[in-house]
């Protein structure tokens, strides 16, 4: 009914700004469907990129690379702090596995407690969801991590903890903790949604974007209008549910600007825990 009514309302085709007919169009579909992740845009001349190909980077640009997209520090309390802006897929990590080790996790692995920033993570890879959740988990026995429906190809593909890793595993007894914000979106709200439910990770934050695994743009007829939508879907196999569009609820719900603060007050406090309860005792 709502596509018959859309159909039958000429008066958009009056509008001569393509650009403009575009923005209109996308809050037409929005309002419709109810979905923000899709949109129609304008782009005359677009050219779809082709997936590029691992490039031959010598060892010390790649640990340039590492150090600008990661960042590490041990902090008071021997408290591990992880910021990720991209995660990596799984032939990347198989490329700079050793690097990854010497400039991040050897850091890092005897801290008592670690904090994993996503607040500003927006890309990456949906093959190192298995790698980072791996990590926090116990190498027996395998866990059913997500189940990816792919509409394009019609499969669905279930992600599993590997049973092994280059490196040690942080383990599953150490505090972790995850900050998020409503900037946090993809394959990075996926592993936040995993470690959440396996009850590895404590969410920190705000609630996440609510966005997709995987889009794809497109080409509408013989026009330069094109239809960005989501073209798969992340099921979770503990909650049989999806963050997508939703996004990831924080367990503890504080401002962006204050999550890592409260992460630190939240450690802190856990590790008092103990004490506290043998002087009550």
């Amino acid at each position: 009914e709502a596509i018959d009514a859309a159909s039958s309302n000429t008066e958009i085709l009056s509008i001569s700004d393509p650009e403009a007919l575009a923005f209109i169009l996308t809050d037409g579909v929005k309002k419709t469907i109810t979905d923000t992740r899709v949109k129609v845009t304008y782009e005359p001349g677009f050219v779809p990129a082709a997936p590029p190909a691992m490039p031959d980077i010598p060892p010390e640009h790649l640990a340039i690379m590492i150090k600008n997209t990661v960042k590490v520090e041990v902090m008071d309390g021997n408290i591990g702090y992880l910021k990720i802006q991209h995660i990596i897929g799984e032939e990347m990590a198989q490329k700079v596995g050793p690097l990854l080790l010497e400039y991040i996790w050897d850091k890092i692995l005897p801290t008592s407690a670690m904090i994993l920033d996503f607040r500003n993570t927006v890309t990456g890879e949906l093959s190192g969801i298995p790698y980072i959740v791996s990590y926090f988990t116990d190498a027996e026995p395998l866990i059913h991590i997500d189940s990816v429906y792919d509409r394009t190809t019609d499969i669905t593909i279930e992600l599993w903890s590997m049973p092994a890793l280059l490196g040690t595993r942080y383990g599953t007894s150490k505090p972790l903790i995850i900050l998020t914000s409503k900037d946090t979106l993809g394959i990075a709200e996926d592993v936040a949604y995993c470690l959440k439910n396996l009850k590895r990770a404590t969410i920190v934050g705000e609630n996440t974007a609510g966005g997709t695994v995987k889009m794809s743009k497109f080409k509408v007829a013989d026009t330069d209008f094109y239809v960005t939508v989501p073209v798969a879907k992340s099921i979770n196999p503990i909650t049989g549910k999806s963050w997508e569009m939703n996004g990831v609820a924080a367990d503890v719900d504080v401002a962006a600007e204050d999550a890592l603060d409260a992460a630190i007050a939240i450690i802190k406090l856990r590790a008092e825990i103990p004490e506290l309860v043998q002087e009550a005792a």
